[in-house]
């Protein structure tokens, strides 16, 4: 299986800088096996079922973008100049993160985040680097809620820089547990209005918990997708989200994971049979054509980058020929593609 066989056309256009407003009204492209209907997220009341269980990441999004100064003390004195960083995770010893420009830093140096935050860098690696802050705890997240910026995609970053309306926009309106450099994104376009509609509906939903990370951005640098070696992030299913979810198998409602985030997390967390456990840990699932899914039945997602791990998941769910007609037909009408864009609700064809 090459990586070319993921690849497709999309005009610049149509990638998304902007969420819809209100965010119940992006476009839904409904494909049921392979019927297909242009839809609005408003309508999945009329579309799901009563019994159904929409799996949600509760995950919370941290300004984890980070403008500041460095120092260097040199023979010359004080020597400062301007660094971007993007944090990744905290280890117990520091914050792996991101840096522009990597290179130039060295161990040991100040990097000065306004008044309010400063971190020593610990060490260098090639790709990253390993910070240590003069805060933790609350006042850590204080002093990054005034400092930092939200993390948008780098293919939203690279027109626009990211602002106060973010802040609200890349969270979801029931993050909970902070963790996740990026949102899950699906999740975007549910409103509290449309969640008391789908309650009344007779949906039901489960909270889970994966910290998305930078990795979801990495390319897949490798022909033979086979090879590729998938990121880890930390997830966690509770007991009673388990329970929830095995209830609705037995009694014959859909588990539906909103994003692939949601996804890969029950999957990870199922058995052979499709039983899920209670799942405290990292992930690293790579669900691309030929994976047999094991609680999943359908998936709310957004429009996937061309050669991405996330077109992979979803060919793997649909079959490679039919997500192939369900992109083809989103570009053909325009529909807004990555992060801030419009969604699918892809329902793979019954087993005859």
């Amino acid at each position: 299986m090459k990586l070319s066989d993921f690849d497709f056309d999309l005009p610049e256009g149509l990638i998304a800088t902007r969420p819809a407003r209100p965010r119940s009204s992006a476009r839904l492209l409904l494909a049921d096996g392979d019927m297909l209907a242009d839809r609005s997220v408003s309508d999945l009341p009329n579309i799901l079922q009563p019994g159904d269980l929409l799996v949600l990441n509760d995950t919370k999004v941290i300004p984890a973008r980070l403008s500041g100064r460095r120092t260097r003390i040199s023979a010359q004195g004080a020597v400062t100049a301007r660094v971007e960083i993007t944090l990744l995770e905290p280890t117990a010893e520091g914050w792996r993160a991101l840096a522009r420009p990597l290179r130039k830093l060295k161990p040991g140096e100040i990097v000065q985040f306004g008044e309010a935050l400063s971190a020593e860098i610990l060490s260098i690696s090639q790709t990253e680097l390993l910070l240590r802050f003069d805060a933790e705890g609350d006042a850590l997240d204080s002093a990054l809620d005034q400092v930092g910026a939200m993390p948008l995609p780098p293919y939203i970053a690279a027109q626009r820089a990211p602002d106060e309306d973010d802040r609200t926009d890349y969270q979801t309106v029931w993050a909970r547990r902070k963790g996740a450099v990026a949102a899950p994104t699906a999740s975007l376009h549910f409103d509290d209005e449309l969640l008391a509609a789908l309650r009344a509906r007779g949906v039901e939903f489960a909270y889970v918990t994966l910290h998305v990370g930078a990795g979801t951005f990495l390319p897949v640098k490798v022909e033979d997708v086979a090879t590729h070696r998938m990121h880890a992030e930390r997830g966690e299913v509770t007991a009673a989200a388990a329970a929830q979810i095995n209830r609705t198998r037995a009694a014959g409602g859909r588990v539906i994971p909103v994003g692939t985030t949601a996804l890969r997390l029950i999957e990870s967390a199922a058995d052979e049979d499709g039983t899920l456990r209670a799942f405290d840990a990292d992930t690293d699932i790579f669900i691309y054509p030929g994976y047999r899914f094991r609680v999943t039945d359908a998936l709310m997602t957004n429009f996937h980058l061309p050669k991405s791990t996330l077109l992979m998941l979803v060919s793997a769910l649909m079959g490679k020929e039919r997500i192939r007609r369900i992109y083809r037909h989103a570009v053909d009408n325009r529909y807004r593609f990555f992060s801030y864009g419009d969604a699918s609700l892809l329902i793979p064809p019954r087993p005859e």
